[in-house]
């Protein structure tokens, strides 16, 4: 089986170079350049090289490091949050953990600041190599607020910029952008904070994600507004000095959807950072989500736009006003990059990067070996707010399939293993199999409820999900060939926004295994693990 898979892995990779690497350049590009669960963007340029991370909130590891030379082809190079030390996210409910990270690099070193929100708040790391490792977390308790950014100004001074609510609010969800100097040598703020601004109207709300650049002399601050849903925004705000007075733009919001109304496919645009290229372009990065019939199953997801300034002022996609889904792609060389194998054959000694649990592991609960994972069955369940035996990849497409294969016997009724669809402790789909049989679950805003169960036996089983927009089909077998459907078609609502405690984080599916509160030395083996899109 293993020398298969090296042969079937080997053709892969000789098809990917033929086929990608020989391909001409396009023209144009399409959004989103990251697919799926992958908010809050923030990106950076080292010469010809650049670097985007995103929020993972209780993901484990955390916060992806993101590598490109075009701004269009991304590979996943390391993570910053990768050992259980840096952080622990135990307790914590999906939607907190690490919120809206920056990515900065100065004199040498890279620096990822980052608000884990209810474990610590505001910290910063650093790693001269963006793959990693990333330092252990330097705390800032002095800084109050979320959503964090830093910028050297020309004489060397690094300054802290970040949002706070405000104690007496005039308006409903006022908040104030302020910056203060940071002392790198003290790892500590220091000196005079200064409001900087309210938003750019007398009601704007949740004023955050601040990005804080020097251009040309003058001082740009871009924030968002209005919160990341339907009236999320952009606005920019000028200055000659950088601790202001800070002029709003006549123009703003520089960029929105909000007046697009509901039922326009892309929603919630904002939280967006500014780069130029080593041609003097410029380029920006933007969270925004997909909806199907005002629904949005994928989450947050990273979008690209073209930039050009008129005097001070950034206009986005001139001409347009609006992120475009396909549009002329960066002067830049076209540089693709092989993407993981759809199907997963678990060769080698660690995990794709992939693959992610949900939060804080505290202790090994799965192995490689001879080509197969291995997930322990442990008595922490899915439903918890502790880390519990799974595993779990990005979903990226609105429509896809995955099949598991899985070798799982047990003589005990408590013990259950198989495949699941995650959104959060209460929002998620399993599909286990058990003693003397295979269970189809949904947890719904905290009610679970076993939609079928049927008889089955066999040691391996085949598990597989197809998912088609807001539907989803499970089924089964003892072979592909003998593939079945497992109930009825689903909803995937169940793992949508704004549905019970589905806030800010997105969707993952894999493989899960547990004792529910007992003791077990039992395991479930996971030969492969395919997704693809259809």
């Amino acid at each position: 089986m293993k020398t298969f898979k090296s042969i079937k892995l080997a053709i892969f990779g000789l098809f990917f170079c033929l086929n990608t690497f020989g391909q001409s350049a396009p023209k144009t590009f399409e959004n989103p350049i990251l697919s799926g669960y992958h908010p809050d963007p923030s990106i950076c340029r080292v010469g010809d090289d650049y670097y985007l991370v995103n929020s993972t909130f209780v993901w484990f590891p955390g916060i992806p490091v993101y590598h490109s030379k075009d701004l269009v082809n991304w590979k996943l190079i390391g993570h910053v949050i990768d050992r259980p030390e840096q952080m622990d996210f135990t307790g914590l409910p999906d939607k907190l953990g690490v919120f809206a990270p920056t990515i900065r690099y100065h004199d040498g070193l890279f620096y990822v600041i980052n608000t884990c929100v209810g474990c610590g708040m505001n910290f910063y790391v650093t790693a001269t190599n963006p793959a990693g490792p990333w330092s252990d977390p330097n705390w800032l308790p002095e800084a109050s607020g979320i959503d964090p950014s830093l910028m050297w100004d020309d004489d060397g001074t690094c300054y802290y910029t970040g949002m706070v609510g405000v104690e007496d609010p005039q308006w409903k969800d006022q908040s104030v952008i302020y910056n203060q100097k940071l002392d790198l040598e003290q790892k500590k703020l220091v000196g005079e904070r200064h409001e900087l601004t309210f938003g750019h109207a007398n009601n704007a709300s949740y004023s955050e994600g601040p990005h804080l650049y020097n251009i040309n002399g003058k001082y740009l601050l871009m924030i968002s507004e209005g919160g990341t849903g339907l009236f999320h925004a952009l606005t920019v705000h000028h200055s000659d000095s950088i601790n202001g007075p800070y002029i709003a733009d006549y123009i703003n919001p520089v960029l929105t959807h909000r007046n697009l109304g509901l039922d326009y496919p892309l929603h919630a645009i904002g939280h967006g950072d500014l780069v130029q290229t080593q041609h003097g372009d410029w380029w920006s990065v933007m969270l925004g989500k997909r909806n199907i019939d005002r629904i949005t199953i994928l989450s947050r997801e990273t979008f690209l736009a073209k930039v050009e300034f008129e005097g001070q002022t950034p206009i986005f996609n001139p001409g347009y006003g609006k992120v475009r889904m396909e549009q002329t792609r960066p002067n830049l060389p076209w540089t693709p990059v092989e993407k993981d194998p759809i199907n997963d054959q678990f060769e080698g000694d660690s995990l794709a990067l992939k693959w992610y649990t949900i939060r804080t592991p505290k202790e090994p609960f799965y192995s490689l070996k001879d080509g197969e994972l291995k997930l322990k069955l442990r008595k922490a369940i899915m439903d918890s707010l502790v880390n519990s035996s799974i595993l779990v990849q990005r979903i990226e497409h609105h429509k896809f399939e995955a099949v598991t294969k899985m070798s799982f016997k047990t003589s005990k009724a408590n013990e259950q293993a198989g495949l699941t669809i995650y959104r959060t402790n209460e929002n998620h789909y399993t599909l286990l199999k058990d003693k003397t049989s295979l269970v189809l679950l949904k947890t719904f805003m905290g009610k679970k409820t076993e939609v079928t169960r049927i008889p089955y036996k066999p040691k391996e089983v085949y598990l597989k999900v197809k998912a088609n927009d807001l539907e989803v089909q499970f089924s089964y077998g003892a072979s592909m060939e003998s593939l079945q459907p497992i109930g009825d078609k689903q909803s995937l609502i169940v793992i949508a926004d704004g549905q019970g405690n589905a806030m800010f984080n997105g969707p993952g599916i894999g493989v899960y295994a547990t004792s529910n509160g007992k003791k077990s030395n039992n395991n479930a083996v996971f030969d492969w693990f395919t997704y693809e899109e259809k």
